[in-house]
């Protein structure tokens, strides 16, 4: 009863990758900005014409012209030196603030800026009265430092007396030629000019400490930790790939699991070939963060020890299991390039058997006394399935005598809804079936070939991940079958069933595409899924042929060999729920909906307070 529910829990759940996707939508928008050189360009063309539209209005001559250009090229080659001095003096080690977006702000304060002094220029040009343009030149004045400090202090990792001084230089130096060329539109500096700069500093500051400590009372309120922190935190894998301060929160989030990964090598000519690992970790949740990259890391680490290919598909596990931290990943690979230990070889096998029951389509091949099992829907959807999964079908292997079982989700279809109770009870019964019908056939010797490529035109952003593509075949009798790892996340309905039909030309009469389920691919795309499935935006002719390729050089290679299995339980490892991931990305869309909220009234009676106080003075 528990185990069906929790079943009618998950399937009940949103996807996370929904999740996800909304969140990267929402900050990529933020931080979508051309080349640092259109920047500069942009800048000095807005600086050249603000200043000129600033004092040809008042100054409708020759001289007005001129004046203007040099108040443009003034605050241009101000801005240029404020911004050198922010990013050199403090922006530098700066995860998130480089040069370029320095400059794009400074672009964006100087945007406001300037469109506030030339309706002042518009408005004193009517009424003849020189003060209206020095009072919105002194209102555009706090704009600009509202925008800086507001940007400093909810996406920079500096201090607040650094964001402070950095937020009040650009406009600082700004106001110079401004005041200088207030002379030319006959304006004289008085005293009420600095008692209002005094004045509207504090409140500009405290307009928005107060804006960012409600916005971070959404968060500690809903999960404990300050929103703007954990949005800075976002941003900083967004937009430059730092994963460390957003798995500082993973890491506080996070409960201890045992890990059990499976493996099943093949040994030949007193070498090791090629490796199976099936870990029940999930790799996610998204980009560099968490295990996404843990399928490549594993399958690096192997490769690079034993010499042989390795593949990493996905293991029955959803993202209940995502590793908090590359703290993590690396306990894990250092666990496993430990502890490999492998020990009994068996040289006979049973000739691959798929079974087709329903929707259920899996495959069953008995090395030994362990049975290598792949569970599929294709072509219709197929997701994540749960570790509860798993340990039935062992089970079932178990009660028949074998001595262990290992099991492939091989997630490799994906188009439209998934009903995961359905699929459980299908994928069950059709294992069963599986398993009863490779107990039944002839053991006999088996050969092993194995090859890998990493096709240069495919990578994370079209679907693929850096663990490319391997290919291991097996022939028992007269069968060869291939298992094909693609280091993606899902593939688009349809693509496998090509996959098989090309390798039966050449010879292989049996076998699966597997994915590793890498979610290294995730939050890249801006789609609805949030990520691209092997297929999807790849030339899949391209595709098919590097997989032929790549089966045909393992046929060429195949020798007799012998199979040993090893099962690895990593305790106290770090995990982070996706409950906690989906609070995460929810916190993202709430703060946002607050912000909004907070920042029309905060700043709408901010601004009513500075203007009140420019008409007094």
């Amino acid at each position: 009863m528990n185990y069906q529910l929790g079943i009618f829990m998950l399937a009940s759940d949103s996807s996370l990758d929904e999740y996800t996707s909304k969140t990267v939508k929402r900050y990529s928008s933020l931080f979508t900005l051309p080349s640092h050189a259109k920047i500069i360009l942009l800048l000095c063309t807005l600086c050249l014409l603000g200043g000129v539209l600033t004092i040809l209005p008042l100054r409708p001559h020759y001289h007005g012209l001129t004046g203007g250009l040099i108040l443009g090229a003034s605050i241009f080659f101000s801005t240029l030196l404020s911004d050198l001095i922010t990013y050199y003096g403090g922006m530098k080690s700066d995860p998130i603030f480089n040069f370029r977006r320095c400059s794009a702000l400074s672009l964006f304060s100087c945007l406001i800026w300037f469109g506030l002094v030339f309706l002042g220029s518009i408005i004193a040009t009517f009424l003849n009265n020189p003060d209206i343009w020095i009072k919105l030149f002194l209102l555009g004045f706090c704009a600009a430092m509202i925008l800086r400090l507001l940007v400093f202090f909810t996406t920079s990792f500096v201090d607040c007396r650094r964001a402070f001084i950095f937020s009040l230089l650009q406009p600082a130096f700004c106001a110079i030629p401004v005041l200088f060329m207030g002379s030319v539109v006959g304006y004289s500096l008085e005293f009420s000019l600095f008692l209002f700069v005094s004045l509207s500093i504090p409140i500009v500051v405290v307009t928005v400490y107060l804006f960012t400590f409600l916005v971070d009372r959404v968060g500690k309120k809903t999960i404990g930790i300050a929103s703007l922190s954990l949005f800075k935190a976002f941003m900083a894998n967004w937009t430059e790939d730092v994963n460390a301060p957003l798995e500082g929160f993973f890491e506080m989030l996070s409960s201890e699991r045992s890990i059990r990964l499976s493996m099943l090598a093949f040994k030949a000519n007193k070498k090791i070939k090629a490796v199976i690992v099936v870990p029940n970790f999930h790799p996610g949740p998204f980009k560099n963060v968490g295990s996404s990259l843990l399928p490549c890391m594993i399958q690096e680490a192997l490769e690079n020890k034993l010499q042989c290919v390795v593949s990493v598909p996905h293991g029955l596990s959803g993202h209940e299991l995502d590793l908090s931290s590359q703290l993590q990943n690396q306990k894990i690979v250092e666990r496993i390039l430990k502890s490999i230990n492998f020990s009994s070889f068996e040289s006979d096998a049973t000739s691959f058997v798929q079974v087709r029951k329903n929707e259920a389509n899996v495959s069953c091949q008995i090395f030994g006394n362990c049975a290598l099992l792949t569970l599929t829907l294709a072509p219709k959807t197929m997701e994540d399935l749960p570790e509860e999964l798993d340990t039935i079908i062992v089970n079932e292997a178990k009660k028949r005598g074998l001595s262990n079982a290992i099991v492939i989700d091989a997630h490799n279809s994906i188009e439209g809804p998934f009903n995961l109770s359905e699929a459980v009870e299908t994928l069950r019964n059709a294992a069963v079936t599986s398993l009863e019908e490779a107990l039944n056939r002839q053991h006999t010797y088996l050969e092993i070939g194995s090859s890998k490529v990493l096709p240069k035109e495919f990578g994370v952003r079209d679907g693929m991940g850096p663990g490319g593509i391997s290919v291991i075949v097996t022939k028992v009798g007269d069968q060869k079958a291939a298992y094909v790892t693609i280091d993606g996340n899902n593939m688009i309905c349809g693509l496998r069933e090509e996959i098989l039909s090309a390798l039966q030309e050449i010879g292989i009469i049996g076998g699966e595409v597997l994915t590793s389920d890498t979610h290294v691919v995730n939050g890249i795309a801006l789609t609805t899924r949030g990520y691209h499935p092997v297929g999807e935006v790849m030339d899949q002719t391209k595709l098919i042929n590097y997989i032929k390729q790549a089966t045909i050089n393992a046929l060429n290679n195949l020798e007799p060999a012998q199979a040993s299995k090893h099962t690895e339980t990593i305790s106290n490892v770090k995990v982070i729920g996706e409950k906690q991931i989906v609070a995460l990305c929810l916190l993202t869309e709430k703060t946002a909906k607050k912000a909004k909220k907070l920042a029309i009234s905060i700043f709408s009676i901010a601004s009513i307070v500075l203007v009140t106080l420019l008409t007094l003075l």
